[in-house]
């Protein structure tokens, strides 16, 4: 299979962004290689030792310090597990390998047993919400306690409003690398409250990697009928991709275990919305956990 990079010298202009945005996540940061069945992952750690394990799985095109940083707030309390998704940006496996099955399920298995968990708490926004959603399906007895923050897996996105507000404005870009385009990008996910260094990663992700398109299969209700973790799903209102109304009426349906916190923000947070969540995050995990 090929990689998702288009180029190598695309690949180095986006580890660059990479290692800056774990400079930023400060002193206590290590890093490991993991071999899975799937290929090598590489793994972002921080935290106590002896703290209880936290899972914490990046979001869709976008680098897995970016996605960390939203719950940095957490790191004094929990052993941190953050892996770079395999066929995502970042130092892992740079081949995918599907989503619509339990392949990603899998992989998060072998971690768990590298590791030596028999059980975690989990977080995981957008296609890392979908990746908890596949493993409570596949293992759920593994899972102690889920943060599900606007995930994929639940709900289908709008393809006509999401070609013509996102995709069509990332084709733009790539053609005129416009920074008026790139701009609308960034506005369109976050409701216009995007961090300068995540739009310029977020742009150069656009230009040298080929986007994943193969979004994690819609969990029915059947396949959780065995999971009753304690879930927390938390939602946007203004999310492009999974509105939050929607997400949370399809997620009261299916999630037995379930509860449901919506916001005034976009896929992408704001700072202020990030305070709340974490705090909604912190009293769940202290009650779940």
């Amino acid at each position: 299979m090929s990689s998702i990079y288009r180029s190598e010298e695309g690949k180095s202009c986006i580890l660059e962004e990479y290692e800056a945005y774990v400079d930023q996540l400060g002193e206590g940061i290590t890093r490991e290689y993991v071999e899975t069945r799937f290929g090598q992952t590489h793994v972002l750690l921080t935290g106590p030792k002896d703290g209880k394990p936290l899972f914490i799985l990046q979001g869709m095109n976008c680098v897995n310090p970016m996605t960390l940083s939203w719950f940095s707030s957490l790191f004094k309390d929990y052993r941190i597990i953050a892996p770079d998704t395999i066929g995502h940006p970042g130092y892992s496996e740079d081949t995918r390998i599907s989503a619509r099955f339990d392949s990603l399920a899998m992989w998060v298995t072998d971690l768990l047993e590298h590791y030596e968990i028999e059980q975690s708490a989990f977080i995981g926004p957008s296609f890392g919400g979908g990746i908890i959603l596949r493993l409570a399906t596949y293992i759920p007895d593994r899972i102690a306690c889920s943060v599900l923050v606007a995930p994929a897996g639940l709900i289908a996105r709008s393809k006509m409003k999401v070609a013509q507000d996102f995709m069509l404005p990332i084709v733009t870009y790539r053609m005129t690398s416009s920074p008026n385009s790139l701009q609308k990008i960034a506005d369109t996910m976050s409701c216009n409250c995007m961090k300068e260094v995540d739009k310029n990663i977020i742009g150069k992700i656009f230009k040298h990697v080929s986007l994943e398109q193969d979004m994690p299969k819609l969990t029915d209700r059947e396949e959780l009928a065995n999971y009753t973790a304690p879930t927390l799903l938390l939602a946007g209102e203004k999310d492009i991709f999974f509105p939050g109304d929607k997400l949370i009426e399809r997620a009261r349906k299916i999630i037995p275990n379930v509860r449901t916190v919506k916001y005034d923000t976009g896929h992408y947070p704001s700072q202020d919305v990030l305070v709340h969540m974490n705090e909604e995050i912190r009293l769940f995990l202290q009650e779940n956990y």
